[in-house]
């Protein structure tokens, strides 16, 4: 399946290596955007994936276009490996450095270069975060609709590798349907551009295939989004259950009903606990679930979708609704739910984040599932998910000083990925592939399967050397994966019994 031409550095020790690309770095960019020694490579070891590490060889920060792309062609004519970095908020260690490569940081393309109210788009550097566009297109009466709970600090470039969303995904759609065009540098520092400023372009729709490729097949510098218009109000619906097969009905029975709300969200009990007692949003703690169901439009439009919503909620066996009453409580209600992150890491030293999606209908099975494996695993796991659409975000707790712990923690995200799949759904939602889930994918497609994708990376990147080995599984990782779900006794899927 891997057939890259050979590096030609392989040979090369770490040090040989280290000294020869730096020498060719050094003429390319500042002193200052050229990073090597270990106390300044550092910070770079990983993502929001803090349980995998590794210190890149050389971190290179450019400030232009025509850096980067000198960046690429010498790493290229090199051989050596490029991972592209931007605010590293990544939840599956897609941005873990190459142990023999080059971090090309993208932090300094931060510009917002045009917001044009007419035909509502925002041309930005892929280092912008995600909430300055929003920021930025506020005076026009517009914003930016994908909204990952890490907005305030992730960065739009991020988005696009990883095809985020956000609590309002549900209404507005993920990271692909907000983008127009994608400008950015192949590995061999050629430019290419994805899309176009129309609505549609000809040819093969390749803006589907950069969209979530986790940096696999090109460098992403500039992004062309798309804006919509704020609307007039805004309300949200604090529903609690006292039973969790209520709330996942509940959440399928506000979509049979025909309304698709602006948001909704779902958090268990552990959950609801932790990121009440970090930002006191008012949440109910006797609740086994809470819903957080939002409407958003004219003040006629939201009146009306609200009373529809907490009526469908009501049948479906809410013991309480509370019904935000301005726009402080609204954002008071959504600041547990975007804050459920760093909450959990306020009640532990590590967590990990899954991100699987299942049918809507199985959201109560899956919670449930999840209670069992607790036990197994003998770890705790706080629930928040985006329940609208199916994607879930366990987040099992561990402490990565504990090597038992930090297996236990494996064989139970993937016992969720595994559930997730068999339930009808996928191994990730808008988190990507990293390195975190190359196993599971071996549980999702087969090996013929991972072979057409690897096809693709090999079409845009030939020598495998833009952030390789992520996302896709190579036959040996997939049998290193069923050896280890044998070990931890937990073997369900076909696919993985040949090995």
């Amino acid at each position: 399946m891997r057939c890259a031409p050979a590096n030609t550095t392989e040979t090369l020790s770490k040090q040989e290596l280290l000294a020869l690309v730096v020498r060719a770095l050094e003429p390319l960019l500042p002193p200052h955007a050229l990073l090597y020694q270990t106390e300044d490579t550092t910070p770079y070891e990983c993502d929001g994936l803090t349980a995998y590490r590794q210190r890149p060889l050389v971190v290179a920060l450019p400030e232009t276009t025509e850096q980067a792309a000198a960046i690429l062609h010498t790493c290229h004519r090199l051989g050596v490996p490029v991972v592209a970095r931007g605010a590293g908020t990544g939840l599956s260690g897609g941005a873990m450095p190459h142990a023999r490569g080059v971090t090309l940081s993208l932090a300094k393309f931060n510009q917002i270069l045009n917001v044009d109210p007419r035909s509502r788009t925002a041309v930005v550097q892929c280092g912008v975060r995600n909430l300055a566009i929003s920021e930025a297109a506020a005076p026009l009466g517009l914003y930016y609709a994908p909204d990952p709970s890490s907005q305030i600090a992730c960065t739009i470039g991020g988005n696009v590798a990883e095809n985020s969303g956000g609590v309002h995904c549900l209404k507005y759609g993920l990271t692909l349907h907000n983008v127009l065009k994608v400008r950015g540098l192949t590995m061999e520092g050629e430019p290419i551009t994805f899309g176009s400023d129309a609505l549609d372009t000809p040819g093969y729709d390749l803006m589907s295939v950069v969209v979530g490729s986790e940096g696999m097949l090109a460098v992403i510098l500039e992004v062309t989004v798309k804006l919509v218009p704020k609307p007039q109000l805004a309300r949200c619906i604090m529903a609690s259950f006292n039973d969790i097969r209520k709330a996942g009905d509940a959440v399928a029975a506000v979509i049979a009903a025909g309304i698709i709300p602006a948001g909704l969200e779902m958090l268990d009990k552990p959950m609801t606990a932790a990121v009440e007692d970090y930002v006191h949003a008012g949440y109910d703690l006797t609740a086994e679930a809470i819903l957080l169901c939002e409407s958003d439009g004219t003040p006629e439009e939201v009146e009306e979708e609200i009373g529809r919503m907490a009526e469908v909620l009501r049948t479906s066996g809410a013991t309480a609704l509370a019904v935000s009453r301005d726009e402080a409580e609204r954002l008071k209600f959504w600041s547990g739910r975007k804050n459920a992150f760093p909450a959990s890491g306020r009640i532990s030293p590590d967590y990990m984040c899954m991100d699987s999606t299942i049918p809507r209908k199985r959201l109560a099975d899956m919670l449930l599932a999840i209670q069992e494996m607790e036990k197994k695993y003998r770890l705790r796991c706080a629930n928040v998910f985006h329940a609208g659409d199916g994607n879930l975000h366990p987040l099992i707790l561990f402490d990565a000083n504990d090597a038992d712990q930090l297996r236990r923690c494996e064989l139970f995200g993937a016992d969720i990925l595994e559930t997730s799949v068999a339930m009808g759904g996928t191994v990730t939602g808008e988190h990507g592939v990293g390195v975190e889930k190359l196993g599971s994918m071996c549980v999702q497609f087969s090996m013929e399967e991972n072979a057409q994708m690897y096809a693709v990376k090999q079409a845009f990147d030939p020598r495998e050397l833009l952030n390789p080995g992520k996302a896709i599984p190579t036959p040996q990782r997939c049998a290193e994966f069923g050896k280890m779900l044998v070990r931890g006794g937990q073997i369900k899927h076909p696919e993985l019994e040949r090995f």
